[in-house]
């Protein structure tokens, strides 16, 4: 058979390059004689960048900046030449991952350290940047990147506001010097989510970063003066849009102070990549992430990949750290099979390659 292997990262433990690397592994053993082609995803968070860097053939530059917590850090991102297009991710500089687990709250954290990527970027003559913003720590909507790029933001004493916990005195933003950064802007979002309200970013995804309900006013506050003063200035509610409320708003971000276009990571990914005509060439298609269970099938990657799938009717096989909800991945998988079904979740996190490389046997000698 021709089985067609498009994993994304297994989140904390595996590279999407690592997990189909082992997929492939263990397939091969329990079946060599089947022709193998690996094709590892991102929908926008980590590993947006090594994966649209293989897709382009971009090459990888490294970048001095500092990250959500204002340390100095070293990190990549990738410059493809003849096309003048600059990959940047953003869970590499200001994630999650980047900071230590609980050593910082979400209200001591921003964006600034981002622009060390657009400064890099620009200098190299890009006209087109390819931006993932998934994966990351922070929740003040771009503030931090906006400012580092030159624009201010002022109270109504007309004196400088430096955090964005303090943007509720906010009364007029003055626009930086550049006007356009690159003639193309591409953000890649892994969620729909707009900017504010019970759908926010700040009650949907700050508690992953570490907000407490008690925190939700305070953070809402905030990005709610910011969009009602950006909206009367640029005369367009860019809050309500969606994937506004992608990356603790960064999505809001991007679109207001830099003119992004904001597009869905999966979609992106499955235009540069031709996705569907791989699918076509396949017999099967193996597919998986760190937890398939019901979010998987609103919008993430993987599961988009099912829906590709059954629509082209080529059979689709997920696989998983766990899978939560069988019947719900039964809409758009011919199976599902987790690591929790070889040894317990924490020994699996021990060794993901060797057990996901089993899990792959397992489920190959059986197909």
């Amino acid at each position: 058979m021709r089985v067609l292997i498009v994993p994304d990262k297994f989140k904390g433990t595996l590279t999407a390059q690592a997990a189909a690397d082992a997929i492939a592994r263990g397939w091969h053993k329990a079946r060599p004689a089947d022709r193998l082609e690996l094709l590892p995803m991102s929908d926008g968070g980590d590993g947006f960048g090594a994966v649209n860097g293989a897709l382009l053939g971009a090459k990888t530059q490294k970048l001095r900046t500092i990250d959500a917590a204002h340390r100095r850090c070293t990190t990549s991102w990738w410059w493809e030449p003849k096309s003048k297009t600059a990959i940047i991710e953003s869970a590499g500089i200001i994630g999650l991952a980047q900071l230590p687990t609980g050593w910082f709250h979400p209200f001591q954290l921003d964006t600034i350290g981002l622009a060390g990527a657009i400064f890099a970027a620009a200098a190299k003559g890009a006209t087109r940047c390819l931006i993932g913003i998934g994966g990351s720590a922070t929740n003040d909507a771009g503030f931090g990147l906006a400012r580092a790029l030159g624009w201010k933001f002022l109270d109504r004493a007309g004196q400088p506001i430096f955090e964005w916990t303090e943007l509720h005195r906010l009364s007029k933003i003055e626009q930086s010097p550049v006007s356009k950064w690159f003639r193309e802007t591409i953000v890649a979002v892994d969620v729909q989510n707009p900017l504010l309200g019970r759908h926010g970013c700040s009650r949907i995804y700050g508690p992953q970063k570490g907000l407490q309900p008690a925190d939700f006013p305070i953070a809402e506050k905030n990005l709610r003066r910011l969009a009602a003063i950006a909206t009367k200035q640029f005369h367009h509610d860019f809050a309500a849009e969606a994937g506004a409320g992608a990356a603790g708003g960064l999505g809001f971000g991007f679109r207001c102070f830099l003119g992004a276009k904001l597009q869905p990571g999966f979609d992106l990914f499955a235009r540069q990549s031709s996705l569907a005509k791989h699918i076509r060439g396949a017999d099967l298609v193996i597919s998986g992430e760190g937890a398939l269970d019901a979010s998987s099938l609103m919008g993430k990657g993987v599961g988009e990949v099912g829906r590709l799938c059954k629509k082209l009717k080529v059979p689709c096989i997920g696989l998983a750290g766990t899978v939560i909800g069988r019947e719900t991945t039964q809409k758009y998988f011919a199976q599902a099979h987790g690591l929790t079904e070889l040894i317990t979740a924490t020994r699996a996190k021990s060794n993901p390659a060797y057990w996901l490389e089993r899990l792959a046997r397992k489920v190959g000698e059986s197909f």
